[in-house]
């Protein structure tokens, strides 16, 4: 799994006993050898998991503390037979001073140990009772029957074998603090932040930790691992649920269930090499890693690759821009929609155009950019009388499209006027000596040229500007007549991907209080996507569908997020793909496919060097002013080499 970037974590609970050390050790080597089948890469243990958390004064008894060390020890002999460190958590008596700590053994030694650096003290906790604050040590080594082991709050563990394999440790209360360690950690290099913890179990507690946990790893662009006390630990006045968590730059990736009365183990993979990336490209992470200059010990360790399946213990969705849930879809369409119609209401008014001239066809992108525009309309509070509508059906339109354009805006209110381009795209065809047949690419861009020729014909005598129509996929791929669909002046869905178009209509439609109007709107969203460049079969129906010549969109879509927002390369995204898809194309479906994506995005650079400008609405966009630069003549042999050497 390491070849593709990710780390398998684990955040295990063992059914621990206050005190009760021997037993605890035994149950802690049982989960161990449990986890072991899973091959992970860390694997972390809750906050003084060998002594147990809720000793309260037995923490001053010498018995305690020497068996824990003792177990520390034993611990570190058991580890010679894993592959993979563990963090747990014991009481360390050092120079007149006891600390909470969080030890890393692997390999049959113990490679550092970390003490907590903030100490609760109110309410239910008193700490500070019995133990110091790891930020006021001044030793770096504790000493252990092997020599010194590296001490402090500054250990940052490193894989030999794997650079990006970077995690450090903080302690329960230290992620509730203002100045988490886990912040300086970060800026250090650590990628993965683990967290031994025994926070008790309150009435909505649970929500807050879960918040912390994931704007922490979103501020400090890392993953997160979080392993809570949970069962046996004493419940004289509170109760410990074991609370087992993962996250991943913002969003929870893995949630263990509380309050099980057995040992449980939480895995899953994180993906370093996409964190690692953002942070490349995070300037605010950069500066503040400038401002500040963390300083880090390094431990490192010579770590064991793992053998395992290619598939990862995550969910990978197949449908990236596209959120799951209903609700959430919903408040997305909501806000990319606003996005929109307030770009082009801005643009209108500050450059005192009160008309706007769109082509419309009856497909999806059109249609969308005739909603953005009737809100914007309105939010700019001019009359609808100033969008202008054109339907110009050529070679290839059907009459379910031309219709639908047409009775769309009868029932919006909006003026539409027909201009047939087929009597001048025959004759300039004549006048080129073309076949006049389609046969080839010059048949269908005539069509598509003409069209922005008389948009921005009509917006000179109107004094207005020409909305466009293209989405984010078809710049992506270069699906787009150069100078022609390619053109305008505010291309409303320029960051709107292909897989969340027919959303954003359905958006409209379902809340549209016009039901003519939405019946229409439903039956756009189920006509194939096509430019309707090349006739009509002999039913009249639409013959050239863009997704049997350039492939599915939701694949596209899938590829420009895995390459382009996350900066993987085709092996990767090939592996994700497979996952993402494996019920509904084969592998050789889904290679064939990426190859074209490749080869397309690579040589239609030239399209998106020049476009429109247009609104960003998410996490991509292709503009040369904004998000993405990019020599139009750059070679993607190195990509496509890397798909052929890919199994």
């Amino acid at each position: 799994m390491k070849d593709l970037g990710f780390a398998r974590v684990c955040a295990a609970v063992p059914a621990v006993k206050p005190a009760a050390v021997d037993k605890n050790l035994e149950q802690i080597i049982s989960l161990l050898h449990t986890a072991a089948a899973d091959r992970p890469d860390l694997l972390v243990l809750p906050e003084l998991s060998l002594s147990g958390y809720s000793c309260g004064d037995l923490f001053r008894q010498s018995t305690l503390l020497e068996r824990s060390r003792e177990a520390l020890v034993s611990l570190a002999e058991e580890s010679k037979a894993l592959d993979f460190p563990v963090i747990t958590g014991l009481p360390i008596r050092l120079n007149s001073g006891l600390y909470n700590c969080a030890a890393v053994v692997y390999g049959g030694s113990i490679l550092g140990i970390v003490p907590k650096t903030y100490l609760p003290n109110s309410n239910e906790f008193y700490e500070q009772r019995w133990f110091s604050s790891g930020r006021f040590c001044h030793e770096t080594e504790v000493i252990f029957k092997g020599g010194g082991i590296p001490f402090g709050t500054d250990l940052i563990f490193q894989d030999e074998r794997n650079p990006l394999m970077r995690f450090a440790v903080e302690i329960c209360e230290d992620l509730w603090s203002p100045m988490p360690p886990s912040t300086e950690l970060s800026l250090a290099g650590a990628l993965i932040i683990a967290n031994p913890s025994a926070s008790n179990e309150l009435v909505g507690k649970a929500d807050y930790r879960r918040q912390l946990i994931a704007q922490q790893s979103a501020r400090c662009i890392h993953s997160y691992v979080y392993a809570s006390a949970g069962p046996g630990e004493s419940t004289t006045d509170t109760v410990y649920g074991g609370h087992a968590l993962i996250a991943e730059y913002g969003r929870i990736l893995n949630e263990g269930e509380r309050f099980n009365t057995d040992a449980g183990i939480l895995t899953g993979d994180t993906d370093l090499e996409f964190l690692e990336h953002q942070r490349i490209n995070s300037s605010s992470y950069l500066q503040a890693r400038e401002i500040e200059s963390p300083a880090a010990r390094i431990v490192s360790y010579d770590g064991k690759k793992s053998v395992r399946e290619k598939k990862v213990l995550r969910f990978v969705d197949p449908h990236p821009f596209v959120p799951s849930s209903e609700d959430d879809r919903t408040k997305r369409c909501r806000e990319i929609f606003s996005i929109q119609s307030a770009g082009l209401a801005a643009r209108l008014r500050h450059i005192g155009c009160r008309n706007a001239v769109l082509g419309l066809s009856g497909g999806l992108d059109s249609t969308l950019a005739l909603l953005v525009a009737q809100e914007a309309f309105k939010r700019a509070d001019l009359p609808l009388e100033g969008l202008h509508c054109y339907t110009m059906p050529g070679f290839g339109t059907t009459a379910r499209t031309r219709s639908n354009a047409e009775l769309l805006c009868e029932e919006l209110g909006i003026p539409i006027e027909v201009i047939d381009i087929k009597k001048v795209c025959t004759l300039q065809l004549e006048e080129l000596e073309h076949s006049g047949e389609p046969s080839d690419t010059a048949y269908e861009n005539v069509q598509a040229r003409q069209r922005t020729v008389y948009l921005m014909n009509k917006a000179n005598m109107l004094g207005g500007i020409v909305i466009g129509t293209g989405d984010l996929s078809e710049l992506a791929l270069g699906w787009c007549t150069y100078n022609g669909d390619h053109m305008s002046m505010y291309a409303v869905n320029t960051g709107v991907p292909k897989t969340l178009v027919r959303y954003l209509v359905q958006y409209v439609a379902d809340h549209q209080e016009n039901r003519k109007a939405s019946e229409i709107l439903y039956d756009i969203i189920d006509t194939p996507i096509s430019p309707e460049l090349l006739p009509p079969d002999k039913q009249g129906e639409i013959a050239q569908k863009t997704e049997d010549v350039i492939g599915p969109y939701e694949l596209h879509d899938f590829f420009l997020y895995q390459m382009i927002r996350c900066g993987f390369g085709p092996a990767k995204t090939l592996t994700l793909a497979r996952q993402a898809f494996e019920d509904g194309y084969d592998h050789e479906t889904i290679r064939k496919w990426l190859k074209k994506f490749i080869w397309r995005f690579w040589t239609q650079q030239f399209k998106r060097s020049c476009l429109p400008d247009g609104p960003k609405v998410g996490t991509i966009a292709l503009s040369p002013r904004g998000d993405w630069r990019m020599p139009s003549d750059s070679d993607p042999g190195i990509w496509l080499k890397e798909l052929d050497d890919t199994e």
